[in-house]
């Protein structure tokens, strides 16, 4: 197939081109910038480009292409209203772009947040409707595109996609670790975080494409849930630093906007994906990836 993805240089987006272009698809990835390119190029992954606000670019690239993968967000975790309003209408763009179509539209969500107090499923619906909701209630809204001849598909992705190079909240973490000196968790350090390998996450992303009936939602998920604890004294090893208990009232002000997310219960499973899809993770859980090193340069 001919697949259009978008945040095709990011963390998560490298490794799905990289198991798209082995399964024998032909890529072109959207690049905001000269390095983005040139780094898509050398891959032989074709190149449009532009970013999530350039609409016109988002629907050319949509209508090209026999499927779209959209892993592009803004994260722009200081102006969450900006994030969201860039992925809904960049979501409803491609969505109006393979309106009649039957092609395949997979996009990136989450697991944090759906449910609370007990890990979340592929059966639990999204509760975020409208553009006002966490990333702009994009799941719910391109979810809603089967019923104009659209194959909708959730990829929902563990709040850690970890693995060397990674920079997302696990190196994050370390880093407000070392500037503090000690690496805390929140409260007891009971609360869990579910997490999956890059390498695992991009295959069950291609699985999807080839294998996943429209309307699905899939959990790239390989622990259901590791305890903050265990998370805190893993990067307090890996960077030699004391560990110790944060009060969860004082989250925010320990880790800042990260901390209310590091106190959350994110906790999920990937069984029906697992069996759905044939997918089976084997890639390094996240305390081995820390406990070797995979974070020591973030």
């Amino acid at each position: 197939m001919r697949v259009f993805v978008t945040g095709a240089s990011g963390w998560i987006g490298t490794a799905v081109v990289g198991e798209l272009l082995a399964a024998g698809h032909e890529v072109t990835g959207l690049a905001r910038s000269d390095g983005s390119a040139a780094k898509l190029e050398a891959k032989g992954v074709r190149v449009r480009r532009g970013d999530l606000d350039d609409l016109a670019g988002l629907r050319a690239g949509a209508e090209a292409a026999d499927a779209v993968i959209h892993l592009a967000n803004k994260h722009d975790f200081a102006n969450q209203a900006v994030s969201n309003a860039a992925e809904r209408a960049a979501v409803q763009t491609i969505g109006d772009a393979l309106a009649g179509s039957g092609r395949p539209f997979l996009l990136a969500s989450g697991v944090a947040g759906l449910v609370q107090g007990q890990p979340v499923t592929e059966a639990d619906a999204s509760p975020f409707h409208g553009p006002d909701s966490p990333r702009g209630g994009a799941e719910n809204l391109a979810l809603g595109f089967a019923d104009r001849g659209v194959h909708p598909v959730s990829l929902r992705f563990s709040p850690t996609v970890h693995g060397t190079g990674d920079h997302g909240f696990i190196a994050i973490l370390s880093a407000i670790a070392r500037e503090k000196g000690v690496s805390g968790y929140p409260g007891d350090g009971a609360n869990r975080w579910a997490a999956v390998h890059v390498t695992d996450a991009a295959r069950m992303a291609v699985l999807g494409l080839e294998k996943a009936p429209a309307g699905s939602r899939l959990h790239a998920v390989a622990e259901e849930g590791v305890p903050t604890k265990e998370i805190a004294a893993a990067i307090g090893r890996a960077f030699d630093l004391p560990v110790a208990s944060i009060p969860a009232a004082d989250a925010q002000k320990h880790w800042g906007w990260i901390g209310g997310f590091f106190a959350m219960d994110l906790a999920a499973t990937s069984t029906a994906t697992q069996e759905l899809l044939g997918w089976t993770p084997t890639g390094k859980t996240l305390i081995e990836d820390l406990d070797t090193g995979a974070y020591s340069g973030s």
